[in-house]
């Protein structure tokens, strides 16, 4: 599905390609400030939204770090949340005594950050903070502090910049509105 496909798909458009690049530099300038004296710094990247955050983010850190990647569901196919979290891919790496940044497309209903957030914790972490591009202020169903946001946005259905609806729209390169049509909604 290319662009021009998409026209019909998407209502409005939230947040431009632009916005997320300029929003993406300044997290990054200031995790760079909050991570300087640190000795580790791991990104781990929550499968499959997160790419394309944790791709732009991570070049705009500029301290040491490394990257892993989780793959946790409690969507399937549907456009709200289970609420039940299922590890589909694991951590590579061994947690003890690192710090651990997890790195988001968006926060919902704040029950997959909080469960993933918490099951870090219990690995041994130095510390376990959250990156967002997106949040949803008005969908939370539990509190999750998350250190760094990029945009606070409603709570509408979006795709785009690796948000997707049935693995389509990931390839957007900003976030829009999906017309209902689209998704029965």
């Amino acid at each position: 599905m290319n662009l021009e496909d998409c026209k019909d798909d998407v209502v409005k458009i939230v947040v431009t390609e632009e916005q997320i690049k300029e929003r993406l530099a300044e997290m990054g300038a200031q995790i760079s400030e909050d991570y300087k004296d640190e000795d580790s710094l791991l990104l781990v990247g929550v499968l499959r939204g997160a790419i394309m955050v944790m791709a732009d983010l991570s070049r705009q850190i500029s301290v040491p770090l490394h990257m892993d990647w989780m793959a946790v569901s409690s969507y399937g196919a549907s456009t709200k949340t289970s609420g039940v979290v299922r590890i589909l891919k694991d951590l590579d790496t061994e947690l003890e005594g690192l710090n651990v940044l997890i790195v988001e497309d968006i926060i919902d209903s704040g029950l997959t950050l909080d469960w993933l957030q918490q099951n870090l914790v219990t690995r041994g972490a130095k510390s376990v903070k959250i990156a967002t591009l997106l949040r949803k202020p008005d969908a939370a169903k539990v509190k999750v502090d998350v250190e760094y946001v990029g945009f606070d946005i409603p709570n509408e259905f979006v795709v785009g910049y690796g948000l997707d609806y049935a693995e389509d729209y990931r390839h957007l390169p900003f976030v829009g509105v999906l017309a209902p049509h689209v998704y029965g909604g």
